[in-house]
């Protein structure tokens, strides 16, 4: 943690204008996470891309006995895609990442924990992604952070 003593108000990381570290740490991790739900919510969508489209989702969702498959496909869907588009922005990331990392803990424990480990490695990494935005949410580098430095000026 920087600490500027050249100043009677002392700025520590992540506050007023230090470039910190975690700010740019988060940025690949964000683009990668996005770019996989957006791609998998857009496939359970439409079935463009990568993903089975809704009617064999909802089918998938109906064999393992998840109660209301239909609304449930559509509600992890959205999740899915609408979350990968709001991390990839940086807007209510914490909020996105949460429901992101129910939607992986959900896939891992429903379907990949009877496979064998390398088929559920995917959903464990977005699941530690997931959590890692939610404690460090979006950055500087973000419409989060960009709405934060705007507050600030505007206090200013």
């Amino acid at each position: 943690m920087e600490i500027n003593t050249n100043s009677k108000k002392m700025w520590r990381c992540g506050e007023g204008e230090c470039a910190c570290g975690h700010d740019l740490a988060v940025i690949p991790l964000r683009l990668a996470a996005a770019l996989i739900f957006i791609l998998h919510g857009w496939g359970k969508l439409t079935g463009g891309g990568i993903g089975p489209g809704m009617e064999a989702f909802t089918g998938l969702l109906t064999s393992l006995q998840v109660p209301f498959p239909a609304f449930m496909a559509w509600v992890v869907a959205v999740v899915e895609f609408g979350g990968g588009i709001a991390i990839l922005l940086g807007i209510f990331t914490r909020a996105a990442a949460v429901l992101l990392a129910v939607n992986m803990a959900v896939a891992y424990l429903l379907v990949k924990s009877k496979m064998p480990f390398t088929s559920g490695e995917i959903d464990i990494t977005l699941f530690a992604i997931s959590l890692a935005l939610v404690g460090l949410g979006a950055g500087k580098y973000s419409i989060e952070g960009w709405w934060k430095g705007r507050e600030k000026e505007t206090i200013s």
